[in-house]
């Protein structure tokens, strides 16, 4: 087989598709966030697709805590959890988890990626006779460590409580069940009815596994995400998050009963044998954390901004799509056209919103992802309204012959 042939021929059926995806040459620069550096253009450019949702990424809390970490600490953990990169930050960083979620225990991991695949396929794999039931727009995290356990699984339609029921009646009553499904899906911004899931499994003796990564920091009284903002926050058998979106650095995390965390952490590969997060990253964390427990200013900012920005473009007629949370996707529908106008607003506009498309979103569905922040000015809105308003009237494809 001409394996080079191979790579360069799906490589270039991805580019004609307009699914190619090149890496920007950004420089983010500290302390002037949402602004950027970007090399391959020799100029700064606003970014409008960070999931730093709030800029705690480059807060002075966050920064002094990492900084005073490293100079202490070092730069690596040293090890697994389990032999040497066990330190005393990773433990209080835990228990402030479990605390922001009114939980027995928590566990860090290395990505919100790897929790969802480590605990999910864990949880399925082990737990004898386990039947998940998954959220037909759960992420591909979810999705790859459920099909990691290889357990029976079964689909019900998005953020559908009726259909839900459907199918664990049919399911065999003496079989464990994990229903798992996400608070704020990121392509959409939809949000799930987090308690009405919730009584359709525990009515079916099922446990559930929620995914808040889009959400931890953002709602809540204290930022422990939808769960704490619609006051369900004790329903979850198991709430997943991230530290790499509203926190700002890196890392994902499980919260639930004491029981459920040391199982996993007793048991599954993808923490057993993976090094765990330098300490400096354990400290940002943990300070975000706390500032976002007792900070409600960040929160009521970030969404007086993406009010304002749903509200300047609807004026302007563009095509945004319905949207519950802090995610504005705007509906371009084309692979190919998508590209285009995200390349022109960089070129054109100094503006950096990267294009969606397959296999994130379906074909058809293509998207630019704007996400607003606490540190978009209101010039800023309006030059990413007038980019976008030129782009999309003068972005066009030649239609082949």
């Amino acid at each position: 087989m001409d394996y080079e042939g191979f790579f360069k021929q799906r490589l270039d059926e991805l580019c004609s598709e307009g699914r190619y995806r090149a890496f920007a040459h950004l420089e983010r620069r500290c302390g002037v966030f949402p602004r950027a550096f970007d090399h391959r253009i020799g100029r700064e450019v606003t970014v409008w697709c960070s999931n730093d949702y709030l800029g705690m990424g480059q807060h002075p809390v966050v920064l002094d805590a990492m900084v005073q970490a490293i100079r202490a600490l070092g730069a690596g953990s040293g090890g697994t959890r389990n032999i040497s990169g066990n330190t005393y930050l990773h433990n209080l960083l835990e228990a402030e988890l479990a605390d922001l979620h009114g939980r027995e225990a928590a566990l860090v991991f290395t990505s919100g990626y790897v929790a969802n695949e480590t605990a999910l396929s864990t949880l399925a794999q082990t737990i004898p006779g386990m039947i998940v039931v998954s959220d037909a727009l759960n992420h591909a995290s979810m999705i790859a460590g459920i099909r990691n356990s290889r357990a029976e699984k079964h689909i019900f339609r998005h953020n559908d409580a009726d259909d839900l029921a459907r199918i664990l009646a049919g399911l065999p009553a003496n079989r464990p069940k994990l229903v798992c499904f996400e608070s704020v899906y990121s392509m959409d911004g939809d949000i799930a009815p987090i308690g009405t899931l919730c009584d359709v499994a525990e009515a079916f003796g099922a446990m559930t596994y929620l995914d808040e990564v889009h959400a931890v920091g953002l709602y809540g009284p204290r930022g422990g995400g939808i769960a704490e903002r619609d006051g369900v926050s004790g329903r979850p058998t198991v709430i997943q998050g991230t530290l790499a979106k509203a926190f700002g650095v890196m890392g994902g995390y499980i919260a639930a009963s004491a029981a459920l965390v040391d199982y996993v952490r007793s048991h599954a590969p993808g923490f057993i044998f993976t090094t765990s997060l330098p300490p400096a990253l354990a400290a940002g964390a943990l300070a975000a954390i706390r500032h976002l427990k007792t900070s409600q200013a960040e929160r009521d900012r970030h969404q007086e901004r993406v009010a304002r920005v749903k509200e300047r473009l609807l004026a302007a007629g563009l095509p945004v799509m319905p949207s519950q949370s802090h995610i504005v996707p705007v509906l371009i529908g084309d692979a190919r056209r998508c590209k285009a106008m995200s390349d022109a607003l960089l070129e054109r506009h100094r503006i950096y919103l990267q294009p969606i498309n397959y296999p994130t979103v379906p074909t058809g569905t293509e998207r630019l992802r704007i996400t607003p922040t606490p540190l978009h000015s209101d010039a800023d809105i309006d030059a990413l309204v007038d980019g976008l308003a030129q782009v999309c009237g003068s972005v066009t494809l030649r239609r082949a012959a």
